[in-house]
């Protein structure tokens, strides 16, 4: 809600104005009143307000003297000015000041209720326009940060956006670290802060999956290193401290400023292995591909053709294909079962991985059984039937999710994040794709358009809040996504046929 503070001279004036207008509905609460300019102002100190409403004429200081003082600290205030008399030259001074209205007494109620409509919808236009600013700054980093980790972007080209966010680039080297939560949990933007410490310096973003992405950049390879594990065992018990869970996946050191992806790539593979190690909170790529075996091998496989299936969704030739490449490496001199052992597992992470880069959700679910018949397998072609049930499982998950990838991002953000301020214009930003084709490719999947989805899954929520919470209708508006009381009122009505206050009633 807005904050309003009343001024005036004359008490039943501002008794008045707290019984003539019903201020929740429109979104505002009163939060103080004066006698006098001067009280006024020394309260206004100590409390802040949206709007002022105040008399001109009073003692000690007046109105216009009120609103010159108040907004050397507050410029952004609105005022609207109250009067007993018809004076041109306080109306001239106040529309100087930018004052909303000039109010005669006695007051119209109708007019200072559409004066203080228009006010509200200004000061929302305003709160809007500085959120999407600080969104349009947040997703252009994540956006830039996100194709520079994924080599989707031109060196001259990065350089030129590192410099307009002011991205601390300027050290030898980069180690990437992945912090994921729970489904359903955004995580916590807060949890690490972009910071400059002596040896490394600490840029954090969120990437498409919903996970937090750390980058520390080094002054000292293996010095550098061990700092970033401490932040990051800080971040962990922060975590724990919090009653919140987190697994941390830290990458490889690399060589900045071309080398970055493959932190970020090793990062991503470390992660698939808290399928081995479910007990593990934090996993260093580097020391899991050394004591997997993988670490400096090739993989043996044409990874290109499998991706190629998988994308093709040619199930029959994918299994057949792994029953004709295990044919070939037992066949292989100097093939053992640990080293197949180890083939059968990457193969498996890349499968994972796949399914990940497409749909954009985690699938671990899927993977885990499979996963433990590999590590368990006693011959050879249990081993391969596992790598098959992973082959499948693959492609079965993208037969049955007929959606386009970003509309599923774009179903799993408002789920997620429903409570935000969300628009075509901010998503398309941050999937890269023209907000008009997006709204039509969203209508196209899911049959409704973006608003009328978005406002429907809020109702949807804000139903169940009323029936399992003791909130107010106005903490439940803004919980769900809805700033303007008045609109969630209409919105609500629109979908459930009555106002929240009756369906509230009827539970």
């Amino acid at each position: 809600m807005y904050r309003v503070f009343l001024v005036d001279d004359e008490p039943f004036i501002i008794e008045g104005l707290y019984d003539i207008i019903d201020w929740a509905a429109l979104g505002l609460e009163i939060v103080g009143h004066a006698g006098n300019g001067q009280k006024a102002l020394d309260a206004l100190k100590r409390t802040p307000a949206d709007i002022l409403i105040t008399d001109i004429s009073m003692p000690v200081m007046t109105g216009l003297e009120l609103v010159r003082a108040v907004r050397e600290w507050n410029p952004g205030l609105k005022v609207i000015i109250l009067s007993g008399f018809n004076e041109f030259d306080y109306l001239k001074e106040g529309m100087q000041l930018g004052i909303e209205n000039y109010l005669l007494k006695p007051i119209d109620v109708q007019e200072l209720r559409s004066t203080l409509t228009t006010t509200t919808d200004k000061l929302n236009a305003a709160q809007a326009e500085r959120v999407l600013g600080e969104q349009d700054m947040r997703i252009l980093k994540e956006h830039i940060m996100h194709r520079w980790l994924t080599g989707q972007i031109a060196p001259n080209e990065f350089d030129e956006r590192a410099e307009l966010l002011q991205l601390q680039l300027d050290r030898p080297y980069v180690l990437v670290a992945l912090v994921r939560f729970p489904e359903g949990d955004a995580g916590d933007a807060d949890l690490a802060a972009e910071q400059r410490l002596p040896g490394l310096s600490v840029i954090p973003f969120h990437n498409m999956d919903g996970e937090l992405v750390v980058v520390f950049t080094l002054d000292e390879a293996a010095e550098g290193k061990r700092a970033a594990l401490e932040m990051l065992a800080r971040m962990k018990a922060d975590c724990a401290a919090a009653s919140r869970s987190c697994r941390i996946s830290l990458g490889s050191v690399e060589r900045l400023p071309y080398e970055a992806a493959q932190s970020y790539a090793h990062a991503k593979k470390a992660q698939e292995f808290f399928l081995l190690y479910p007990d593990c909170d934090i996993l260093d790529y580097e020391e899991v591909a050394v004591s997997d075996g993988t670490a400096g091998l090739d993989f043996p496989l044409d990874w290109a053709e499998y991706s190629k299936l998988i994308l093709a969704k040619d199930k029959d030739s994918l299994l057949a294909r792994i029953d004709q490449d295990y044919e070939r490496l037992l066949a292989q001199e100097g093939m053992t079962p640990a080293r197949l052992q180890q083939i059968s597992i990457e193969l498996m992470i890349r499968f994972k991985m796949e399914l990940k880069a497409i749909k954009h959700t985690d699938s671990s679910e899927l993977y885990q059984e499979a996963f433990d018949r590999v590590l368990h397998a006693g011959t050879v072609d249990r081993l391969a039937d596992a790598v098959k049930t992973v082959a499948g499982l693959t492609v079965d998950s993208l037969i049955q999710d007929v959606r386009s990838p970003v509309i599923q991002q774009v179903l799993k953000l408002i789920h997620d994040s429903y409570a935000e301020e969300l628009s075509l214009k901010t998503l398309s930003g941050q999937f890269n794709i023209h907000p008009v084709y997006l709204g039509h490719l969203f209508h196209k999947e899911t049959g409704e358009n973006f608003t009328e989805y978005i406002n429907k899954y809020r109702i949807e929520k804000a139903k169940t809040l009323l029936k399992e919470t003791h909130l107010k209708v106005q903490e439940i508006a803004k919980t769900v996504g809805y700033w303007e009381t008045s609109y969630f009122y209409k919105q609500f009505k629109k979908y459930v046929g009555i106002s929240p206050t009756d369906f509230k009633g009827l539970l």
